[in-house]
């Protein structure tokens, strides 16, 4: 019987999603659990305390493969992908030729001609396509419809991976590697990262659908491990400071606007060794060396000063009731216990500590430009 790549991914945790009681929606073209009976509170701290088992087999896998691999994707991306050491992983900002952001990704050095990318679910199709007709003539490009991905995330994640998989223990942040998992019944092989989407430590698993299920099981036998919904996944991704793409960056946003300028390495900007050289560059070297008038906004982190939830696409205002932007993802951060969000506003009022307006329901709520992340990292760096 033949599926789509998006049915065949979903055929493995489904099933068992519904057995722990999740909540199903939709999303992305998949049903996802959003949360599980204990809700979303409850999950978001386990995973901040204990350990987080999400399910994300709706994002896309794909290989690139050759001699000129590399080279062929960081003429796409504004980073440094071809001193990337095999066995390293590193954030990537897929653009168009107006330097908006077509999406963020992850990708890894495996081998010196082979490298393994991570795009999001709902960019995935597209992505793959687009990656395909920019440097399918430079290298191979494989997608991977036939593995699912698991997140194992928050401080005690290592503990129970490390009894079913010795080894993962040695990994750093942003580090990974083949290995395999050994749930008494049968050894499964698996690719493995020590990173995340939650500002805690943990490890994002590939593995073959075939043996999604019976890794997904032994994960949640460990005592740290319980299933997170897309809910926590949510409000967790919010207080680590990271955007969520379609939210808070899109087609339209270049990297400096979205403060995502850490993700460019010295080497392609302007004055390094290959500078240049990606879709957009002209703008966003302006914008990155600070020339008048070349971003008109930045994204930006806001707290409220009451305890009123802001919403995304709630209008900002300066004090002087002028609309000045908008928020792109707002929420009660359950670690803080205090209403948080992300928006983009003028680069002369993104200055922390200054003073704007979300209008809730035709009412100010004062909100201060702050720092991020909302609540610091715990990743592993050894």
């Amino acid at each position: 019987m033949s599926a789509s790549p998006e049915a065949l991914l979903n055929v493995p945790l489904n099933d068992l999603h519904v057995a722990l009681g999740a909540r199903m929606v939709p999303f992305a073209g998949y049903s996802m659990p959003v949360q599980y009976p204990s809700g979303l509170m409850a999950e978001h701290k386990h995973t901040r305390t204990a350990a987080g088992l999400f399910d994300v087999s709706h994002m896309g896998q794909l290989r690139l493969v050759g001699p000129d691999a590399a080279a062929a994707l960081e003429a796409r991306l504004p980073v440094d992908v071809i001193d990337l050491a095999v066995g390293k992983q590193r954030y990537g900002l897929l653009l168009n030729d107006e330097g908006g952001i077509i999406d963020d990704l992850m990708f890894f050095r495996q081998a010196a001609n082979e490298i393994f990318v991570i795009v999001n679910g709902a960019c995935k199709v597209g992505d793959i396509v687009h990656i395909q007709a920019k440097i399918g003539s430079r290298c191979e490009v494989i997608p991977m419809p036939e593995y699912s991905l698991l997140a194992l995330q928050g401080p005690q994640a290592v503990n129970a991976l490390s009894r079913l998989a010795p080894g993962v223990e040695k990994l750093v942040f942003m580090t990974g590697g083949n290995f395999t998992v050994s749930t008494g019944s049968q050894d499964i092989h698996v690719f493995l990262t020590r990173s995340g989407y939650t500002g805690e430590d943990g490890f994002e698993i590939s593995v073959h659908e075939s043996d999604a299920l019976a890794l997904a099981k032994a994960l949640l036998a460990q005592p740290e491990v319980k299933p997170i919904g897309l809910g926590a996944r949510n409000s967790l991704r919010l207080e680590a400071g990271l955007p969520l793409y379609g939210n808070d960056i899109d087609a339209t946003t270049t990297p400096v606007e979205a403060s995502l300028n850490w993700a460019i390495q010295k080497v392609r900007r302007t004055g390094g060794a290959r500078a240049g050289g990606f879709p957009g560059a002209s703008k966003i070297l302006a914008q990155l060396a600070d020339s008048t008038g070349a971003k008109s906004r930045k994204r930006v982190g806001l707290m409220a000063l009451e305890r009123i939830p802001v919403r995304e696409h709630t209008e900002l205002q300066d004090l002087h009731g002028t609309r000045i932007g908008e928020v792109t993802s707002g929420l009660l951060g359950p670690t803080i216990d205090h209403p948080i969000a992300m928006g983009y506003l003028p680069p002369a009022m993104a200055t922390v500590g200054t003073h704007v307006n979300a209008i809730v329901r035709g009412k100010p709520v004062k909100m201060e430009v702050v720092a991020m992340p909302f609540v610091p990292t715990n990743y592993f760096r050894g």
